[in-house]
């Protein structure tokens, strides 16, 4: 309805989503910290934050952990299963009606693009969100966690334990005052307008965090203060170099996500080289996109790197975390860039549904094509969070199941053995989650088919005719989505504690290094390589691709091959690498959780002997 506006259809329906999205963003990260905060509040009441036993302290932030597990569960159903759910019924709705019917996206007489418009809320918005959030509990508790055995910080008082949910308080405060950029204070006037507003709300969220944080940390911080490290000895902290962990975090993530940006939208010449590969066809438009994808990895790899390498020489641990949260400090931000997407995307179906003038499609269309850039941006957001909180419950395990250096050297068979298979897991999970997609579709297209055929004049759109049945759409989604995520779920949850129980903790350690590290840069390559067709068909549909001087409309051949590589795209970007985010946390916060029961069982050897 804000597209119709006559005055400012732009500014009103771009605040219109945007806003939208930030309800998700402010809802989610609000109640998670203050749900975090309740939760360390009531622990306190039963094991005495303010008493002189260090063990009761951390056995306080030990079952705050559990926080952190329960966010990751419920992650594992919305990414995955939500994942499955939106995919099925996209890659469905496309087929049968781009490619099968030759009837265009979200048309009314499609049966399939109900259950579409609803796998948008489902995935994009509830997955994304119980990803994110999953994130934000395990970053938290596991800088909560190593916080808690330093003397000098529990000594300093309540407030300096609390320094993590400080940095998530202070980045929802930035956030909101940001928000006013976008809406009012650098409003969208024209379509160009939409990319460069969604950048500027990255860059002053980050730079105005930067700032933010100096405050915060010399408030509640001590001057001097000792985090035990991984080999058993101790580093001195100071608020500066808290800070400088938070900033590496902060920084890297907006750069990952102006980097995916370059790599997606069809601003740019790597998504555009793809939509022009489509004159020779769908074979050559896979083979652009893949090669895009890999691509993409490079910079966000060693960003990630770097800020591994630099949080954990200054803080260890404690600066591993710091970093993830420092990534996550604009998570409402992301949040409400990321939802923006859907919301356009569900706007531009009802306007197709409804009838409305051809004016307001295009305009939702180029909001949605800028919302397909924004979601990739927030899978980059997610990915490299998630990266960074793997790897410091990684080392919470390390610590906890009182693992040496040597204990963990590749030198060792069965150590290396698990990194090898650790690192395959990605690829088997990847597999089962990209099957049930197309399981799914297929049931999908089947049934779209089956009532074109069966119901008299829908096809045709032919006055009078019976409605289409729709909910038999959205069942054949949900049922897959519950059916088809049990198998991988059981894959990532059963994995580390087979692993442990039978060849110890050590083993452990090498699967979650190669879990983490391969699942990091397969999950780059999918979400961009899926968001780069998905902006090269949008792009080819603006008519912006040209061959021997002759424009390629919708319906041309360049149009069919750039449809091809959209719907291959859908379940990579959408379903599978995301969902890997999953396997990086959840694997990990698993191992930590048994890393005692692991350790009961022959001295933490596993049930094979290797002495």
């Amino acid at each position: 309805v804000s597209a119709l506006d006559p005055v400012d259809p732009w500014m009103k329906s771009f605040n219109t989503a945007f806003r939208a999205g930030g309800v998700m963003g402010y809802s989610l990260c609000g109640l998670g910290l203050l749900v975090l905060y309740a939760v360390c509040v009531a622990y306190n009441s039963v094991f005495n934050f303010d008493a002189e036993d260090l063990d009761s302290r951390r056995a306080l932030f030990e079952c705050v952990a559990g926080f952190g597990l329960g966010g990751s569960s419920i992650a594992l159903f919305g990414r995955v299963g939500g994942g499955i759910y939106t995919k099925a019924a996209d890659v469905g709705a496309d087929l049968a009606g781009k490619v099968v019917s030759g009837i265009p996206e979200d048309d009314p007489r499609n049966p399939a693009t109900i259950a579409d418009n609803v796998g948008d809320n489902v995935g994009d918005v509830a997955g994304m969100g119980s990803d994110l959030f999953g994130s934000f509990a395990e970053a938290s508790c596991a800088a909560l966690v190593v916080a808690s055995s330093s003397q000098e910080l529990v000594g300093h008082g309540w407030s300096a334990i609390m320094f993590p949910l400080f940095i998530s308080a202070a980045g929802i405060v930035v956030c909101l005052l940001t928000s006013f950029v976008a809406t009012n204070l650098s409003p969208v006037r024209q379509e160009s307008d939409v990319e460069k507003v969604l950048k500027i709300q990255i860059g002053v969220s980050t730079l105005l965090m930067s700032l933010a944080i100096i405050p915060v940390a010399y408030a509640v911080l001590p001057e001097k203060f000792a985090i035990d490290d991984v080999t058993g000895g101790s580093i001195e902290g100071k608020p500066f170099k808290a800070v400088a962990c938070v900033w590496s975090g902060l920084w890297a993530g907006a750069i990952i996500g102006f980097v995916t940006e370059y790599y997606t939208s069809h601003s740019y010449q790597p998504t555009r080289e793809v939509a022009q590969s489509c004159e020779t066809g769908a074979a050559t438009n896979i083979i652009y996109g893949l090669a895009l994808g890999y691509k993409s990895v490079i910079i966000p790899v060693f960003l990630l790197a770097f800020v591994v390498y630099f949080s954990f020489t200054i803080l260890d641990m404690f600066g591993v975390s710091l970093a993830a949260l420092g990534m996550l400090g604009t998570l409402a931000t992301c949040l409400s860039i990321d939802v923006y997407g859907p919301v356009c995307d569900n706007a531009g179906g009802i306007a197709e549904m409804a009838g409305f003038p051809e004016e307001v499609r295009e305009k939702t269309d180029a909001l949605d094509a800028a919302g397909n850039t924004t979601a990739a941006i927030g899978k980059g957001f997610a990915i490299g969070s998630a990266c960074l909180v793997g790897l410091a419950l990684f080392g919470a395990f390390v610590k906890r199941s009182n693992l040496g250096q040597k204990d963990v050297s590749l030198l060792s068979p069965v150590i290396f053995a698990a990194l090898l298979v650790g690192a395959m897991i990605p690829y088997w999970f990847s597999a089962m989650t990209m099957k049930s997609v197309g399981l799914a579709a297929n049931e999908m297209v089947k049934e779209v088919v089956r009532q074109f055929e069966s119901i008299p004049g829908l096809l045709t759109g032919e006055p009078g005719h019976a409605p289409a049945d729709h909910a038999r759409c959205i069942e054949i989604s949900t049922n897959a989505s519950l059916r088809e995520m049990v198998p991988p779920g059981i894959l990532v949850m059963s994995t580390p504690i087979i692993t442990g129980v039978v060849f110890g903790n050590a083993a452990v350690a090498g699967l979650l290094a190669g879990a983490i590290s391969s699942s990091v840069q397969m999950a780059i390559s999918a979400s961009n390589t899926g968001g780069a067709w998905d902006n090269a068909k949008k792009y080819v549909e603006k008519g912006c691709v040209y061959v021997d001087g002759v424009q390629q409309p919708k319906g041309s051949e360049i149009h069919k091959a750039a449809v091809v590589g959209d719907t291959v795209g859908d379940p990579l970007k959408d379903t599978s690498g995301p969902a890997l985010n999953i396997v990086m946390k959840l694997m990990a916060i698993l191992s930590l959780v048994f890393a005692d029961f692991f350790l009961s069982i022959n001295s933490g050897h596993g049930l094979i002997n290797r002495e």
